[in-house]
């Protein structure tokens, strides 16, 4: 074949001539030196060129746009699945395997395994075995708690559903009984604030024989005596309690619409008659007129019980009444407003009858009930 006396490079800038400074193909052949028909010839066989290179890139162009495409899909899933499961990024395979089964119509597989560190291996073997041994006793485990939450009414933390349990044969853990109520949101009734410490000034009519000394080794030794209110639409309903310090049994109590005196010789005259004293009791109380009036004094004498009296505005040294008003109110009247005062005197009786005395684990009695304390100590 006969060699071109032309190179690539003298063809290419002769069509430069034509196709970009716009000069005539006529022109330009002239002024080179060449046929029109050469020319003609380059700029066919450029065109062609050109038109392969095209395709060629729109082809390279369409394979970056996918691949840049996957690769955004891949990072706003990694940057998502962290956002939606933030909660299990820190949690045990299993949770994330639940994870994973609740969000793969959103999230790729690969994706959530791989941003969870999790093999999808596990996860198909997870899928045929959701619950593992363990999972399935803490499911049975909760059961019991509820109930006995429940029969608590709603107000036992873990340590004296723990102590349920154990007496119902059930054996686990107390960390595992408060790990399930905590996953589960089983929560104990909580308290009000505590309240603010005042300087209290001693009273003329008692002296204060306690001094705080709320441990005592034997029965009907010391009590202590309080008064509250508890709401209902027809008024305020008073309810005063005796409590005996040894076991925080409530031996006496009373419940009228006023805050006379009589309220609280009426639940004096109960842990009297309940009690039956053979030796002088402490009887404990604040400064209320009803335990600093002269009938108060006398009946107290005549049933050789010897009055205490707290320093002015000091709560401390009250605090086991002051405490059981407290437990009362937020395990049992909390949040509530009774119709009536019968209605609101039935469910004070019931808790402190049927409930506290009887059933209500104590902390300071080794997570036992007032009367299982007093029966376990004297055999009765």
């Amino acid at each position: 074949m006969r060699k071109s006396r032309f190179t690539d490079e003298f063809k290419a800038e002769a069509i430069k001539q034509i196709t970009e400074r716009g000069h005539k193909v006529v022109d330009v052949a002239q002024r080179l030196g060449v046929s029109d028909k050469s020319l003609y010839l380059w700029l066919r066989q450029s065109n062609g060129k050109q038109s392969i290179a095209s395709t060629d890139d729109v082809v390279a162009l369409k394979a970056e746009m996918s691949r840049l495409k996957a690769e955004l899909k891949r990072t706003t899933e990694e940057r998502d699945i962290p956002k939606k499961g933030h909660r299990v990024l820190c949690q045990g395979v299993r949770v994330k395997y639940a994870f994973i089964d609740a969000h793969q119509n959103r999230y790729r597989l690969t994706s959530m395994c791989r941003v969870l560190k999790v093999n999808r291996s596990g996860y198909y073997a997870w899928k045929k075995t959701p619950l593992s041994n363990r999972a399935i006793e803490d499911a049975r485990i909760l059961e019991e708690i509820k109930q006995a939450h429940v029969e608590s009414g709603g107000i036992y933390g873990s340590p004296r559903i723990h102590k349920d349990l154990k007496e119902a044969g059930i054996a686990c853990s107390a960390n595992r009984v408060a790990k399930i109520m905590r996953m589960a949101q089983i929560k104990s009734a909580r308290g009000y604030r505590k309240p603010r410490f005042k300087a209290g000034k001693p009273v003329i009519a008692a002296p204060n024989r306690l001094e705080q000394q709320f441990n005592v080794e034997q029965a009907d030794t010391a009590w202590v005596t309080d008064i509250t209110y508890i709401r209902t639409y027809e008024g305020w309903l008073y309810l005063a309690v005796v409590i005996d310090l040894y076991s925080r049994a409530v031996v006496g109590w009373s419940m009228k619409s006023t805050m006379a005196t009589e309220i609280v010789l009426d639940a004096l005259l109960m842990a009297v008659w309940r009690r039956r004293p053979k030796k002088p009791i402490i009887i404990h109380s604040d400064q209320g007129s009803q335990f600093g009036s002269d009938d108060f004094a006398r009946w107290c004498k005549e049933h050789q019980l010897v009055p205490s009296m707290s320093r002015r505005g000091n709560c401390y040294d009250n605090a086991v009444a002051e405490s059981f008003f407290s437990n009362l109110k937020k395990e049992r009247v909390k949040r509530k407003i009774y119709a009536t005062r019968e209605e609101a005197r039935s469910d004070i009786f019931d808790y402190i009858e049927v409930f506290y005395n009887r059933k209500r684990r104590h902390s300071y009695l080794n997570q036992m009930s007032p009367l299982a304390f007093e029966q376990r100590q004297f055999g009765s």
